[in-house]
């Protein structure tokens, strides 16, 4: 029984004669989360734009869940600064969806009290939980993540990082995501994708991280990456601040500075 959501075999795209992406397989199935990892100009978003059938490959196959319903995050937004959109106004340009949806989505990724905010005016952090909403307003089996916490600190990533965990154990979907984000990303996902135009090493976290390819395309940093635990016994802010703490000591976990 096939019981991916999507199944990438052997994709193949060329741009003016050059190989962006070469026999490239990938499965993502439901209540798993896969990072993709690799260097720039490695071929993430060529495979992602694939994998939402933005672009046809030249060889291999895309195979989707018949009805397949996918949520996807782009990396940022860019919105005219004279424009007047507000957050509500801006996730009721998803079909079918009112104040009630809206505020609902907002809520689920912690974001509620920005809802009649301009975009223009909210941070980074709430920028991408906005995003985050949108994508969740489709009701998808399948979240596709380009680069979640771009324009967010250290702290409010660990924090979306875990949110993300948590959306996908609630929602039981999968997700897709691209992050450069090495120490924090290696404790949230369950299959790590090492793309250079081909698949370098592909595995658990522990196991990608030890693989000589891993650390020939990430150099120092990979030779001593500690897998990083955010354990989480506080919450943060939208800004990443700590908003709440229970009296428990942290392990290899959250540094504040």
């Amino acid at each position: 029984m096939n019981d991916a959501l999507i199944r990438l075999e052997k994709v193949s795209v060329t741009f003016s004669g050059q190989k962006t992406l070469d026999a490239i397989d990938l499965v993502v199935r439901p209540g798993e989360i896969v990072t993709l990892i690799g260097p720039n100009g490695a071929g993430k978003t060529t495979l992602v734009r694939a994998v939402l059938g933005l672009l046809t490959p030249d060889s291999g196959r895309v195979w989707r869940r018949p009805r397949l319903r996918v949520g996807y995050m782009p990396q940022k937004l860019q919105v005219d600064g004279t424009l007047p959109l507000s957050v509500l106004r801006f996730l009721r340009l998803v079909p079918g969806v009112g104040r009630t949806e809206a505020q609902a989505a907002l809520a689920e990724v912690g974001a509620a009290q920005v809802i009649d905010s301009p975009v223009q005016l909210i941070s980074g952090g709430e920028m991408q939980r906005v995003l985050l909403a949108r994508a969740l307003l489709r009701a998808p089996d399948l979240l596709v993540l380009d680069e979640p916490v771009q324009g967010v600190d250290m702290a409010g990533q660990a924090e979306l990082y875990s949110l993300i965990t948590r959306l996908r154990d609630r929602h039981g979907c999968g997700v897709l995501m691209v992050s450069h984000d090495l120490h924090v990303v290696m404790s949230t996902t369950d299959h790590v994708v090492c793309l250079n135009h081909h698949v370098c090493c592909s595995g658990h976290p522990e196991q990608v991280s030890g693989d000589p390819a891993f650390v020939e395309l990430f150099g120092d940093s990979a030779k001593n990456l500690a897998i990083y635990h955010h354990q989480h016994d506080h919450s943060h802010g939208l800004h990443g601040g700590v908003v709440s703490q229970a009296p428990h000591v942290h392990g290899n976990g959250c540094n504040h500075g």
